[in-house]
């Protein structure tokens, strides 16, 4: 019987949460929460292609570049996509191929530099969606539009929530992932494979026709569910900051979402019960996967990966 294969996508709001400062040592924390998951996973004999976000990372970085811009030249939005990429990839190789090898299983795991397609029409430029960097208060988001007139800042949490706003920027759809064949290639033979970071790097065509950057921040989730149809994947696991998504998120009749068919969760999507800045991409993205055939999406949190695969926890969509 084949071995099935799993996409993972890991949130980058998991990796540094909102309580947290985003220190190296925090990070490397929840990256190793998430891969003491993942070699579960191995163990019980998965294919797996790993993806993260890199919402938080990027827009700290931005703030880095932007504050040393006196003494060093900022590099664009897709270089920082590419650096944060690096390091995201870097923190998980380690932690995954330390672990494997105290398993003592024979897993080569690599990291890629991973571009992805996108057009440079998208209407995401004119109206951006996808949330970087820290989280705001009211009174912070305000000082801010004042201070950096070209930051554009939108509430992306219940008003409950005192820090609720987040800055945005443009995250146009993913059309076609660069390094799909080179990924196929290397899972095939064995490898578990770190791709598509933060997204991909967004990159468009030129009149000629070549690659080149574009600023922007894929969604991780959406360009997740691209990459788990070009590698043929069975399973969709997006892994967040929550244990389910939920419809009447922040509110007193607030329902945790368990398994449910595809037409059930497009229909709360079309209702309007998940957040563009939040849950909805990955509900989009994980309704996009058992549309293109997949065989149920997942979502959860990082430590119900192996529960969610094994006993159905978390939010589960199926055909």
């Amino acid at each position: 019987m084949a071995r099935k294969t799993i996409v993972i996508a890991l949130g980058g709001n998991a990796i540094k949460q909102a309580n947290e400062q985003g220190t190296y040592e925090e990070q490397m924390r929840n990256v190793l929460i998430t891969s003491k998951e993942i070699v579960k996973l191995l163990k019980a004999g998965y294919r797996l292609v790993i993806t993260h976000g890199n919402g938080p990372q990027a827009g700290s970085l931005l703030i880095q570049q932007e504050a040393g811009n006196k003494e060093v030249p900022a590099q664009p939005l897709d270089a920082v996509g590419g650096m944060t990429q690096g390091q995201i990839g870097y923190m998980m190789q380690q932690c995954l191929t330390n672990l494997i090898g105290d398993e003592r299983l024979q897993i080569p795991v690599v990291s890629i530099v991973n571009q992805v397609r996108v057009s440079a029409d998208d209407p995401d430029f004119n109206n951006p969606s996808k949330p970087v960097g820290p989280f705001y208060s009211k009174d912070e988001a305000e000082q801010l539009k004042v201070i950096k007139p070209d930051w554009i800042m939108k509430e992306v949490k219940p008003q409950t929530v005192e820090k609720r706003f987040r800055r945005v920027v443009a995250s146009p759809d993913p059309i076609q992932n660069m390094e799909a064949i080179a990924i196929r290639r290397m899972l095939d033979s064995g490898l578990l494979v770190i791709a598509s970071g933060g997204g991909g790097i967004p990159v468009v065509y030129d009149e000629n026709r070549h690659l080149k950057g574009i600023a922007a921040v894929i969604d991780k989730d959406l360009a997740g569910a691209k990459l788990a149809e070009v590698v043929g994947a069975d399973i969709f696991l997006i892994l967040t900051d929550v244990s389910n998504a939920c419809i009447q998120y922040g509110k007193p009749d607030e329902k945790k979402l368990g398994v449910l068919s595809y037409d059930e969760m497009k229909k709360y999507s079309q209702e309007g019960h998940f957040g563009s800045g939040s849950m909805g991409p990955k509900v989009n993205a994980a309704l996009r996967f058992v549309e293109y055939g997949g065989e149920r999406a997942i979502i959860t949190s990082l430590d119900q990966a192996f529960e969610a695969i094994t006993k159905s926890a978390g939010t589960q969509i199926l055909k």
